[in-house]
């Protein structure tokens, strides 16, 4: 039997998504444990998207088989009762037998939440960036449209070398102004290695006119990383939704 699984996370105190062999305090290998404990067996989860150390989830997807079947609805109350707090199981569905979160995804959405103002979130102040001064926001939608497109990106990546290709496509760039912040939504059909943080990066070295919206296009003709932005800190980044 196949199960999906809608997850959500505080990714603040985990080195992110994937089971790694160095650590512990990984999403996949937490709940991992807990779907162990629950029927005895080895259980490994396949993650629609591995985010990094600090990232968060509000719409994460992952699928998992079993041999025995348990009811969706128990597999939730078992999760969310020994899961630590900062991971939670929004919804368990029976999946069809050759779905796979990550081989089945088109796309997905990422948020970044930039602090402008100068009053604090104190609720929510492990989701968002506290830059902590004004930026234009006209000139940040001008390079989001400049970057918007099927390219390859990979100047806007941190990948050393990859024989994988770099080409993506970034289909929308949206931003709005809210409570002094600034979200920025992007929706691609996939993301390379901190590719939206140093999207995010570069938007916001345009919107302190440290460089010209038109500079963007720089990285995505050079292919060389030093032509983009600095990469923006993985706290404010959040995986909102995967889409199928």
């Amino acid at each position: 039997m196949n199960y999906r699984l809608l997850i959500q996370y505080d990714g603040t105190r985990y080195d992110g998504w994937q089971r790694q062999g160095n650590t512990e305090k990984t999403i996949q290998g937490k709940i991992e444990e807990v779907l162990k404990r629950m029927t005895g067996q080895e259980t490994e989860l396949f993650g629609a998207g591995r985010t990094d150390a600090g990232v968060h989830a509000l719409g994460q997807v992952a699928n998992f088989h079993w041999q025995e079947e348990r009811s969706p609805e128990e597999i939730l109350r078992y999760l969310n009762e020994y899961l630590p707090e900062d991971i939670g199981i929004r919804k368990v569905e029976k999946a069809g037998d050759r779905f796979h979160s990550r081989l089945n995804a088109k796309g997905k959405c990422y948020r970044y939440r930039i602090q402008t103002g100068s009053v604090k979130n104190v609720f929510e102040r492990r989701q968002i960036y506290p830059f902590g001064a004004a930026l234009d926001l006209k000139a940040m939608e001008r390079a989001g449209e400049l970057l918007k497109g099927k390219r390859d990106f990979r100047g806007y990546s941190s990948l050393k070398r990859s024989k994988k290709s770099t080409v993506r496509e970034l289909q929308e760039i949206r931003f709005r102004e809210k409570d002094g912040e600034i979200w920025i939504d992007y929706y691609g059909d996939g993301f390379l290695y901190n590719m939206v943080r140093i999207l995010t990066g570069t938007l916001i070295e345009v919107g302190s006119h440290q460089r010209t919206a038109e500079s963007v296009r720089d990285a995505l003709i050079s292919g060389d990383r030093q032509d983009a932005g600095f990469t923006a800190p993985a706290r404010g980044l959040t995986l909102v939704e995967v889409y199928f």
